[in-house]
C-alpha cells in the first residue's frame, strides 16, 4: 500500500487529534459509568476502521468526516449528552425546552456519515446516480434505527440505572423516533448538496 506524504500526514493528524480528545474526555467525566458505555461505540468503530483499512481505505474527506463525528460523540460522552455546556448554551440562546445536543449529534450522524457510506457503495458495489443516493440514504436510516435498538439493549443489559443518561431521552417518549428522523434529514441534506455539486467519479483514496 503506497501512501502519499500528504495523506500520511493528515491521517496521522486525525489519529493524534482523536487521541487527545479521547484523553480529555476520559479525565474526570461527569459520569464515569456513562462514559464507559458511550466508549463502546468508539472502540467498535475505531477498531473496525483499523481492521479494514488495508482492504478498503476511505478518502481523506471521509476520514475527516468520521473524525468530526467521533469528536462530537466524545464531547458528549464527557458530559453525558443531556448535560453538555454547548447544548445548554443553545437552550438558553434559543429559549429551547431541553438540551438538544443529542439531537445535533443524530443529525450529524446522517450529515457526516452518509458521505463515506456513499463512497463505500460507489466503489465496492459500483453504484451510481439515483440508486447510489437511495441506497446511501437507506443504509443511514437502517444504521440509525439499529443503533437506537442497540443503545436500548446496552442500557438495559449493561447498566439499567444509567438508562436515562445513556439514552439521553430527557423524558421524551418519542426520542428514538425523533433521533432517527434527524439522522435521515441530515443524510438527505448532504445528498442534496452532493447532487447540486459537480458530478463526481468514483471516489479514490485521496
Amino acid at each position: 500500500m503506497i501512501e502519499t506524504p500528504s495523506r500520511k500526514i493528515q491521517l496521522a493528524l486525525i489519529v493524534v487529534m482523536l487521541l487527545l480528545i479521547w484523553l480529555w474526555a476520559a479525565i474526570n467525566p461527569l459520569s464515569r459509568e456513562d462514559w464507559l458505555l458511550e466508549n463502546l461505540l468508539v472502540f467498535f468503530f475505531a477498531g473496525l476502521l483499523l481492521a479494514t483499512y488495508r482492504r478498503f481505505a476511505f478518502s481523506l474527506t471521509a476520514y475527516w468526516l468520521f473524525a468530526l463525528f467521533m469528536g462530537m460523540h466524545l464531547y458528549g460522552s464527557h458530559y453525558t449528552y443531556s448535560q453538555t455546556p454547548l447544548g445548554f448554551w443553545f437552550q438558553d440562546a434559543f429559549a429551547l425546552g431541553r438540551n438538544h445536543y443529542d439531537r445535533l449529534v443524530h443529525f450529524s450522524f446522517g450529515l457526516l456519515l452518509v458521505y463515506p457510506l456513499r463512497e463505500l457503495l460507489q466503489r465496492s458495489a459500483r453504484l451510481a446516480g439515483r440508486w447510489l443516493a437511495i441506497l446511501s440514504l437507506a443504509v443511514v436510516m437502517a444504521m440509525s434505527a439499529f443503533y437506537e435498538q442497540v443503545e436500548m439493549l446496552a442500557a438495559v443489559l449493561v447498566s439499567p440505572e444509567l438508562g436515562s443518561a445513556f439514552l439521553g431521552t430527557q423524558g421524551d417518549e418519542w426520542d428514538a423516533q425523533k433521533d432517527s428522523g434527524l439522522a435521515m434529514l441530515g443524510a438527505l441534506s448532504m445528498l442534496l448538496l452532493l447532487a447540486l455539486g459537480p458530478s463526481q467519479e468514483p471516489a479514490g483514496r485521496c
